[in-house]
């Protein structure tokens, strides 16, 4: 929370004698002593407020939410349904793309209206990490950087994997630009991220050939080339579908450290990534397979061509042979292995956001989300409850579920279930507040995964999130 500093009053001049030898040296050591207890010391301005309705440790746990779960194992899906669901939303949600079904060639038109609906120059004043603004002739080489102009008439369409977690961008640079001088967490051109083995055809590249246009399942952006290995359209496609394989049902997973294959060493997995099993039942890398799951990873050779290559995932690290079940128990629990991770708008910072989070603990669970939040609450495919007036909200909130999730402007919240007669949640969040024993709004800075009480928060305005909330969607078919 940022501490308000109030003004100074005006300086008066006295005229002093020099003060002794004796005097300067006891000021010294006065000023030394102060400097050792101002390092520990704990002003008020940084006491971080207690967060209401979460004094009770046990909350904390998801044993706590799990124990007040109504039948917490029972499926609330069959995998059927989930991929019956999964299926629809591919094709009949508009934010989402087909990959198989973009054909053989791909048109200008198509092109151009995937990059001009992301790279669109900002409108708003956009600053540097020092705080300086972005002078217009930097957006001009940004956008001359996206060649438009090499976009051919037609093209063959090209497939590719990616090979590491890397950031997707509004444009083609790792330049970092934020709204408000000083304010440095949210990058305005983040996008999102895609983990390794993600599909992706390959649209266009930037001036420099540095930067790649693709098009995943669920996002459209710019990625650095390094982090994409070209390959034929069934390779490519087929990689995703292949059985056997391990779902990492971890926050995160990495592959063993292999001297032998630097590009699958130490590989990190997010929760929810997807990897075909290998086939070989020798020696992965020099080392036995026993002790791990052999699996097989896509690697970016010298001429940028795919190549898949055996690693081992150890036996220790959280993954599947398969979704995690549907239930109560493992929404919960799946959304716990978060609690604590930082908040990364669009992925950044390593980890994620709001509606990245509940991305992925849903893809543990085998069920599949659009990756922003208004993709998600205006989704024609998932069961969504508007909130269009006092009442319909009201009711609405009295009924929620384990796992339904609950959107105001720019953020989702689960919720994970009720105590005190209150709907909890847990959230991947910036700011949030509350109000506090005064009744004025205190900021909290949650800036993290975090679990708050749904009716205790607050926006800077002091207006409650459960009055500005546009819908709920419970993403489990109901069907």
């Amino acid at each position: 929370m940022r501490a308000m500093l109030g003004r100074m009053p005006d300086a008066v001049i006295v005229r002093r004698r020099p003060p002794s030898i004796a005097g300067r040296t006891s000021a010294f050591i006065l000023l030394a002593l102060l400097a050792c207890l101002g390092a520990t010391a704990r002003t008020p301005e940084s006491v971080a407020p207690d967060i209401v309705g979460m004094d009770d440790p046990a909350r904390w746990t998801p044993a706590y939410w799990i124990e007040r779960a109504e039948a917490p194992d029972r499926p609330l899906a069959p995998a059927s349904a989930i991929q019956a669901q999964n299926a629809r939303l591919v094709r009949d949600d508009p934010s989402m793309y087909d990959l198989a079904a973009l054909g053989p060639v791909v048109e200008r038109d198509q092109v151009l209206g995937w990059i001009q609906g992301l790279s669109r120059r900002p409108s708003a004043p956009r600053h540097d990490a020092k705080g300086a603004r972005l002078p217009a002739a930097a957006l001009d080489e940004l956008e001359d950087a996206l060649a438009l102009d090499a976009v051919p008439a037609r093209q063959a369409t090209r497939y590719g994997l990616v090979v590491r977690r890397a950031p997707l961008r509004t444009f083609p640079t790792d330049r970092r630009v934020f709204s408000t001088p000083g304010d440095t967490d949210i990058d305005r051109f983040q996008e999102s991220a895609l983990f390794p083995g993600t599909p992706v055809a390959i649209a266009h590249a930037s001036r420099d050939g540095e930067w790649l246009f693709v098009v995943s399942q669920r996002y459209a952006a710019w990625i650095e080339a390094r982090h994409v290995a070209e390959g034929d359209a069934a390779t490519v496609l087929g990689y995703a579908e292949r059985t056997p394989y391990r779902l990492v049902t971890g926050a995160a997973a990495h592959t063993v450290h292999t001297p032998e294959a630097p590009a699958v060493s130490d590989v990190q997995l997010d929760m929810g990534t997807r990897l075909p099993s290998a086939s070989s039942t020798g020696r992965v890398n020099g080392q036995h397979p026993a002790s791990g799951h052999a699996v097989e990873l896509p690697v970016r050779q010298d001429d940028g061509r795919l190549l898949l290559r055996p690693a081992l995932l150890p036996r220790s690290a959280d993954t599947a042979d398969a979704p995690l079940p549907l239930t109560r128990r493992h929404l919960i629990g799946q959304a716990f292995k978060f609690l604590g991770e930082r908040y990364g708008w669009g992925h950044d910072y390593n980890a994620r956001d709001c509606s990245g989070f509940v991305s992925e603990v849903y893809a543990s669970l085998g069920l599949v989300l659009p990756r922003n939040t208004g993709d998600q609450a205006g989704s024609p495919v998932l069961a969504t409850t508007r909130l269009d007036d006092v009442a319909s909200r009201a009711a609405v909130l009295e009924a929620l579920q384990v796992g339904d999730l609950v959107y105001v402007p720019g953020h989702v919240m689960m919720v994970i279930g009720h105590a005190d007669g209150e709907p909890f949640v847990i959230h991947d969040i910036h700011g949030g507040g509350q109000r506090g024993a005064d009744g004025e709004v205190v900021r909290l800075g949650l800036n993290g995964v975090v679990v708050t009480s749904l009716r205790g928060l607050v926006f800077d305005d002091g207006t409650p999130y459960v009055e500005r909330a546009t819908a709920v969607v419970r993403p489990a078919p109901t069907s």
